[in-house]
């Protein structure tokens, strides 16, 4: 990422993270299919409804992975191999640390997280059902993760890309498997998420042991360096922490969405997996935007660095607003494969139509955060993405919910990208960048 054409290597970089994304979509897509398919709304709604909770206790170690990632791509540009060592052993400790905690209190939390978020009683019992399971994969889960974030910060895309075929395959054979065929319901999908999270991180763990032994990778916990844990923490602890109180807003909106009934539960559900697919690009330009500023900012190539802050956002939100556009012309047709049910169905049109033509303002928005990400200045964004959901986007759909229709819920979302994006562009007027734009200035 240091040398070269810019958008040349971040487009290479972030092609095979598109198409794990879309992986990655297609891996929870199964589950909803299957389950629409075989189980009925109730099953599908019980799916949709306990993504939340499971994001909000896994999403503050996730934010420390990518603190690793960050670290590994500064000492990428760097050149120090003896220091990535030291940040790959801690990282391992450090999972293991927190995964197996977190799958066991997973257990006794999730169904209370249901409760409070006010999920309908006939679609509960599958909820708390499905919840528990996927607690158990916690460790594949988080351990994929974070190989992944070491393998971007080296600048090996392609290698999360194989993993996550792996794991769709695995995880679309075992659906067939323990859904359509032995009839194991909403827990048959659970079981065999995590059985495939669990081999895609098995899968990882060797390739980075083959791939890269100069890492000195193990399997177990090895050794864990205090100041290196000190450094992902500091950069790492304010993104999880960012991100589990977005996910605490996620499960107010759910709470939201959750009052509209089971129809509405199961609308939503499917809806955002056909956003999910139009947007495939936003986490793949965003994560070649984090290494490219990581490996510059250690390279302390600030030219190249300040090119960069403008061309990836951009690309990054063209791209995301065609494909929005093209998925919100073909969406009924699209969400017809997941619900037979003429309520569902158009109530996850209306959805497709408030929230998928302005996702190019969260696609700038994301690229411009995980820029600044990169360069570890991490309070910056967290100030912004926590303003873009409890100042904008939570109260508004309260109001709407409250004096207008509480179908219409979502429209604040549009709202709370426009406002996220604005904000971010304020970046570039702090003190940080403009010592950047200095040292660029004096290259």
């Amino acid at each position: 990422m240091t040398t070269g054409s810019i958008m040349k290597l971040v487009v290479l970089f972030a092609l095979p993270i598109c198409i794990g994304n879309v992986l990655q979509q297609l891996y929870n897509t199964v589950d909803t299919l299957i389950v629409g398919n075989f189980c009925g709304s109730i099953a599908l709604a019980a799916v949709g409804t306990s993504s939340q909770p499971v994001e909000m206790l896994l999403c503050i170690f996730l934010g420390l992975g990518t603190g690793v990632s960050i670290l590994v791509s500064q000492c990428i540009g760097k050149g120090d191999m003896e220091h990535i060592q030291k940040v790959t052993a801690t990282a391992t400790s450090f999972l293991y640390l927190c995964a197996i905690p977190l799958s066991v209190l997973g257990l006794f939390l999730g169904p209370l997280i249901l409760q409070m978020m006010q999920v309908p009683e006939d679609t509960f019992p599958s909820a708390c059902s499905y919840i528990r399971i996927i607690f158990l994969g916690t460790l594949g889960n988080m351990g994929y993760n974070m190989n992944a974030g070491i393998l971007r910060g080296a600048g090996d895309s392609q290698a999360s890309l194989l993993f996550l075929l792996i794991s769709c395959v695995v995880n679309i054979v075992l659906d067939l498997v323990f859904v359509a065929v032995f009839g194991m319901g909403v827990s048959g999908a659970a079981l065999a998420t995590i059985l495939a999270m669990f081999s895609s991180w098995i899968f990882s763990i060797l390739y980075i042991k083959k791939k890269y032994p100069q890492m000195a990778f193990t399997w177990l916990p090895k050794k864990l360096d205090r100041q290196v844990l000190a450094d992902i923490i500091q950069v790492g602890l304010p993104l999880g922490l960012n991100n589990s109180l977005y996910s605490v807003g996620h499960i107010c909106m759910q709470s939201l969405i959750n009052m509209q009934g089971t129809a509405f539960i199961a609308a939503c559900s499917v809806a955002t997996k056909v956003t999910g697919l139009a947007n495939v690009a936003i986490n793949s330009f965003s994560s070649a935007a984090t290494t490219f500023s990581g490996q510059n900012l250690g390279a302390e190539n600030y030219v190249r660095l300040k090119k960069g802050s403008l061309q990836i956002p951009l690309f990054s939100g063209l791209f995301t607003c065609l494909s929005g556009l093209v998925f919100t012309y073909f969406c009924r047709p699209l969400l017809g494969f997941f619900t037979n049910d003429t309520e569902v169905l158009e109530l996850a049109v209306l959805y497709i139509r408030v929230v998928l033509p302005f996702t190019w303002a969260f696609a700038v928005f994301n690229a411009i955060i995980c820029f600044v990400n990169g360069i570890g200045e991490v309070k910056f964004p967290t100030v912004v993405n926590l303003l873009m959901l409890w100042a904008v986007r939570i109260p508004l759909a309260y109001l709407i919910a409250r004096f207008i229709d509480g179908t219409y819920v979502m429209a604040s979302i549009p709202f709370s990208f426009v406002f996220g994006m604005i904000s971010m562009f304020t970046f570039f007027f702090t003190r940080k960048w403009r010592e950047i734009c200095w040292l660029a200035a004096k290259q």
